[in-house]
């Protein structure tokens, strides 16, 4: 078959400046090396674009599926099948890690069935990511086809995000985050960078962009949920450093979830005796346990303290606990239920909701971590109430997700909270508030100096805006 790669891709080479932003966002979204299906491939460029382990494209049009292949002929880890996505036999393929449809739902006759169908593809882990034009912008491109600047299209289906996330939801998949790219779609020397980069993420303005997106995961089958208990186990990781009179109530107070739980310690350098506290809580108690270890934290900061923890835990489920306990232990059960009913894949305190004990926390302290709640829920497009909670839970194969990513934002957060937050967001998980009513300190002085941390905050906070909005 001849092919003419200039007239496939015509309308690709008349909107660069399009193409290029939607390769940048589906670039913020998939990492590297994943297993990713694009269904309505054309020619594979954005394919092509995330460097998958094992990328399969798919498109109705022989002419492109014989163009991509040709294009990407030296890339042994693309594949392309010309066949009607909505009429595959799935059950020949294994799960992928991600599922693109980019600009492919006008197209199609039936959506809902096609969503449907690609369930055979997926797994919990697996995400969805869609694009399609803002519904604002239908003149304009109608205007486009008449000039011949557009493919000319007939009884295209034109929905709104609300119809879209209706669609996936009647489909049993769960939305996690939407938004919009592209306010100028052609190039403009510093102006089209501007507006795209910055004022398009403006609220308000945002909603005039040319694209929407959808980020989206199956729902999780809960049939299981009755057997849960014996097949999931639990590391429960606990920071310490001058807690020795918080150590025997861990010990009691701290339930027992799943198949088995493990309590992970680690010490950075405690000089008040929390030390021998917890060696003789171990003697004691630790038959209750699965395990129960204690470490000394190599490097300063809680961050790092977890981090190093969370190498040694062997359950499938991480919680992190602070040891000046007010988050109650006895809590941690409403976490365990939270993940493992998949309602959501990475769980976050939150002690903004229910009233707190008189001197539980500063009152320029919640201030502050109000103002960063909602700074965060912006740039992770995900509802976080309280950044700095102690307590997060989350799978191990996802924190080792987040481990093998963690260069793209690089390793600059001494809390460790912020570090996970924004790993979770690159991978696209579930992010779930789960109130709690925080307690008094009883022993030991707090950790947290409000300015020089609050202006390590501020710093993390334009690194997200960095990597998550301007990708």
């Amino acid at each position: 078959m001849e092919i003419d790669l200039k007239k496939l891709e015509r309308s690709r080479n008349l909107h660069k400046t399009y193409f290029e932003e939607l390769n940048r966002l589906y670039q913020a979204c998939i990492p590297e090396g994943m297993r990713v299906l694009e269904l309505g491939c054309h020619t594979g460029r954005l394919l092509a674009s995330l460097k998958p382990s094992y990328g399969l494209g798919i498109d109705i049009n022989p002419e492109v599926i014989a163009a991509a292949q040709h294009i990407h002929d030296e890339r042994k880890a693309l594949n392309f099948i010309a066949a009607d996505v909505q009429h595959i036999d799935w059950s020949q393929h294994k799960p992928f890690d991600y599922i693109i449809l980019s600009d492919l739902t006008p197209l199609l006759r039936d959506i809902q069935s096609t969503l449907s169908q690609i369930h055979t593809v997926c797994r919990p882990d697996t995400r969805i990511i869609l694009n399609f034009h803002n519904n604002l912008w239908q003149p304009l491109l109608n205007l486009a086809s008449l000039l011949g600047l557009r493919k000319m299209y007939k009884g295209l289906n034109w929905l709104s995000t609300q119809d879209i996330k209706n669609l996936l939801y009647l489909s049993e998949y769960d939305v996690i985050t939407s938004g919009t790219r592209v306010l100028l779609p052609f190039y403009l020397p510093i102006v089209t960078s501007f507006l795209n980069r910055f004022v398009a993420k403006l609220p308000g303005i945002r909603h005039l962009c040319l694209t929407c997106y959808i980020i989206a995961r199956p729902l999780v089958d809960r049939s299981f949920k009755a057997n849960i208990n014996d097949l999931v186990s639990t590391s429960v990781v606990i920071p310490t450093r001058n807690e020795k009179g918080n150590i025997p109530a861990i010990f009691k107070r701290v339930p027992r979830m799943g198949k088995w739980t493990e309590l992970i310690f680690v010490d950075g350098h405690s000089t008040d005796g929390t030390l021998e506290a917890i060696e003789e809580g171990i003697k004691r108690d630790g038959s209750k346990w699965h395990r129960t270890i204690l470490l000394t934290q190599q490097k300063l900061g809680k961050g790092e303290a977890v981090r190093e923890a969370f190498e040694s835990c062997e359950g499938d489920i991480l919680m992190i606990l602070d040891s000046d306990l007010t988050m109650p232990p006895e809590d941690l059960p409403k976490y365990y239920e939270a993940i493992v009913s998949g309602k959501g894949e990475f769980i976050n305190g939150c002690r903004l909701v229910y009233p707190m004990e008189h001197k539980a926390m500063r009152f320029l302290n919640m201030i502050a971590n109000k103002l960063f709640a909602m700074l965060f829920t912006w740039l992770l497009d995900q509802p976080v109430k309280d950044t700095l909670c102690g307590t997060k839970v989350l799978l191990r194969r996802d924190y080792q997700k987040i481990a093998a990513n963690r260069s793209f934002f690089g390793n600059f957060d001494p809390f460790g909270d912020f570090d996970l937050l924004f790993g979770a967001s690159r991978l696209n998980l579930k992010i779930v508030d789960l109130p709690i009513r925080y307690r008094e300190r009883t022993y030991g002085d707090i950790k947290i100096n409000r300015w020089k941390h609050g202006w390590l905050l501020l710093k993390m906070c334009a690194v997200a805006f960095r990597k998550l909005k301007l990708n």
